[in-house]
């Protein structure tokens, strides 16, 4: 029989696997992998190795969280995770030298994580769209109540996400999250498990840049300093699907010089990657394999 100890380790090992699976996947556009750093110079495949293996008791806390959550008041099993969460970034830091690997994972993915314990425990039958709702009932008004009084703080108080929601009016990753992540259960997990074809490599590579293209990834309007960089982006990832994708010898080529301009130009894919991660999160506790 089952324990719930066993079931959390498994949430946890999916929880690990989507790190580590993004991470290796390569040409990501301006990220690391394991041949490059792309524009993130203080960071290598093994920071992110490291920064994966330091989270592996944050997720089994979320998961025993939500596999033991009694309540039906789901906001309230978010503020039982939050804490962690906190304390998760602390050990992140420590483990890379104070190097910003998976700040935004922490989040998505500890909630997701939550989501599916409690689900286990409930005895749903997990799917898709009840992940979703899940998600979404823990999360109702989130953006509110983080971005209230946020006139009157301190600039050098502001988090990344406050600056963002202040110059741009964008609600970021809290606002995706609210939404019960629509680029993830519109469009990326529908496109990974029933679309995507060839080496996960190549799968992945194709799913990272279905994100990146009808995403707002927050992470590169900050990089460009202009939310214009996302008409210029999305530009490109029409061109590479219009070349056939990751499988064919154009769209690969097409994918390595979009990777040394963004490079050049110090651009990173970083919330785009989040969202990847939370996809091969999702795809591997829907089907437990990719």
């Amino acid at each position: 029989m089952l324990t719930v100890e066993s079931n959390a380790k498994r949430i946890t090992q999916n929880a690990l696997k989507a790190l580590l699976y993004e991470v290796s996947v390569t040409p990501k556009p301006g990220l690391v992998d394991p041949h490059s750093h792309g524009a993130h110079p203080d960071m290598t495949v093994f920071t992110f190795i490291d920064s994966s293996l330091s989270l592996e008791h944050y997720f089994y806390e979320c998961a025993m969280m939500g596999l033991q959550f009694n309540g039906a008041n789901l906001p309230q099993l978010f503020q039982k995770i939050r804490p962690l969460g906190v304390q998760a970034e602390e050990t992140m830091f420590s483990a890379t030298k104070q190097v910003n690997t998976h700040k935004g994972a922490i989040f998505s993915l500890g909630v997701a994580v939550a989501a599916v314990g409690y689900l286990e425990r409930t005895n749903h039958q997990i799917n898709a769209t009840v992940i979703r709702a899940t998600i979404q009932a823990m999360l109702i008004d989130l953006v509110k109540t983080d971005f209230k009084n946020l006139a009157s703080k301190p600039q050098t108080m502001l988090t990344a996400g406050e600056h963002h929601f202040l110059k741009y009016g964008k609600s970021g990753i809290r606002g995706e999250a609210q939404a019960g992540f629509p680029v993830v259960f519109e469009s990326a997990l529908p496109f990974l498990l029933n679309q995507s074809s060839g080496s996960i490599n190549e799968r992945l590579l194709d799913t990272l840049m279905i994100i990146a293209q009808i995403s707002e990834d927050s992470n590169l309007i900050k990089r460009a300093g202009d939310p214009a960089i996302l008409t210029w982006l999305r530009t490109q990832t029409t061109h590479f699907f219009a070349l056939g994708g990751s499988q064919t010898v154009r769209g690969k080529k097409f994918l390595k010089q979009l990777d040394l301009v963004f490079t050049d130009k110090h651009l990173s894919l970083g919330g785009s990657a989040d969202l990847l991660i939370l996809t091969i999160f999702l795809a591997l506790t829907l089907n437990n394999i990719i």
